[in-house]
C-alpha cells in the first residue's frame, strides 16, 4: 500500500500551470488557482503560469517551450479535454510527448467515477513525458482539478512517497538524450 514515508525529505518540484481557454482570463480561471493553491501548499514551486486558446499548435508550442526550459520539471494543463471540437489539448499533448504514461488517464478516470459516476467517460485526461519534463492534461473544471492534484499528483509528485513516485526516476527521463 502506498504511504508517505517521513525518512526521506520532501524536494520541490517546479511547475507550470497552462490554462486552455477561448474565455478565460486570469482573474476568472478557478481551475488555474486551484492547481496553484494546491501545488504552493505542498511546498512545491510555481515556475510559470498562462492562459492560451484552445489551438493545437498553440498549446503544443508552449509545452515544448516549457519542456526547453530547465527551470519546469512539471506542466499541468486545465481544459481543452472534452468531445466537442474546440476542445484539442489532449492531441497538442500528444504532438509533445516521447512517452504517454497511459495509466494517468485510467486512474483519473477512476477517481472521477467516485465523483462524478459514468459521466467520467466523457474526460480525456492523460499524462505523459518529454524532454525530461512530465506534462499532464487535466479537465477544467476546479473539481476535476482538486481531483486529479488530491488523489493522484500530490502523491506521485511527492519524493517521500512509497512505493514509488515520479520524482525519484525525474533524473533519468531524459537520459536517452545523454546516450551516444
Amino acid at each position: 500500500m502506498s504511504k508517505i514515508d517521513d525518512t526521506r525529505t520532501f524536494i520541490p518540484v517546479r511547475i507550470a500551470v497552462l490554462t486552455v481557454s477561448d474565455t478565460r482570463a486570469l482573474a476568472e480561471d478557478r481551475s488555474g488557482d486551484v492547481l496553484v493553491g494546491r501545488l504552493e501548499t505542498a511546498g512545491h514551486i510555481l515556475a510559470d503560469r498562462k492562459i492560451i486558446r484552445d489551438e493545437r499548435v498553440e498549446i503544443a508550442e508552449q509545452l515544448r517551450a516549457w519542456c526547453s526550459d530547465n527551470a519546469i520539471d512539471v506542466v499541468i494543463s486545465t481544459g481543452g479535454t472534452g468531445l466537442t471540437g474546440r476542445d484539442v489539448s489532449v492531441e497538442a499533448h500528444r504532438d509533445v510527448y516521447e512517452k504517454e504514461i497511459d495509466a494517468f488517464g485510467t486512474v483519473f478516470t477512476h477517481v472521477s467515477m467516485k465523483k462524478i459516476g459514468t459521466s467520467a467517460v466523457q474526460s480525456r485526461a492523460t499524462g505523459g513525458v518529454a524532454l525530461g519534463t512530465y506534462l499532464f492534461a487535466l479537465p477544467g473544471s476546479p473539481g476535476a482539478c482538486k481531483d486529479a492534484w488530491d488523489e493522484i499528483l500530490a502523491f506521485q509528485l511527492d519524493y517521500r512517497h512509497k512505493p514509488c513516485n515520479f520524482v525519484e526516476i525525474m533524473p533519468r527521463l531524459d537520459e536517452h538524450l545523454r546516450r551516444k
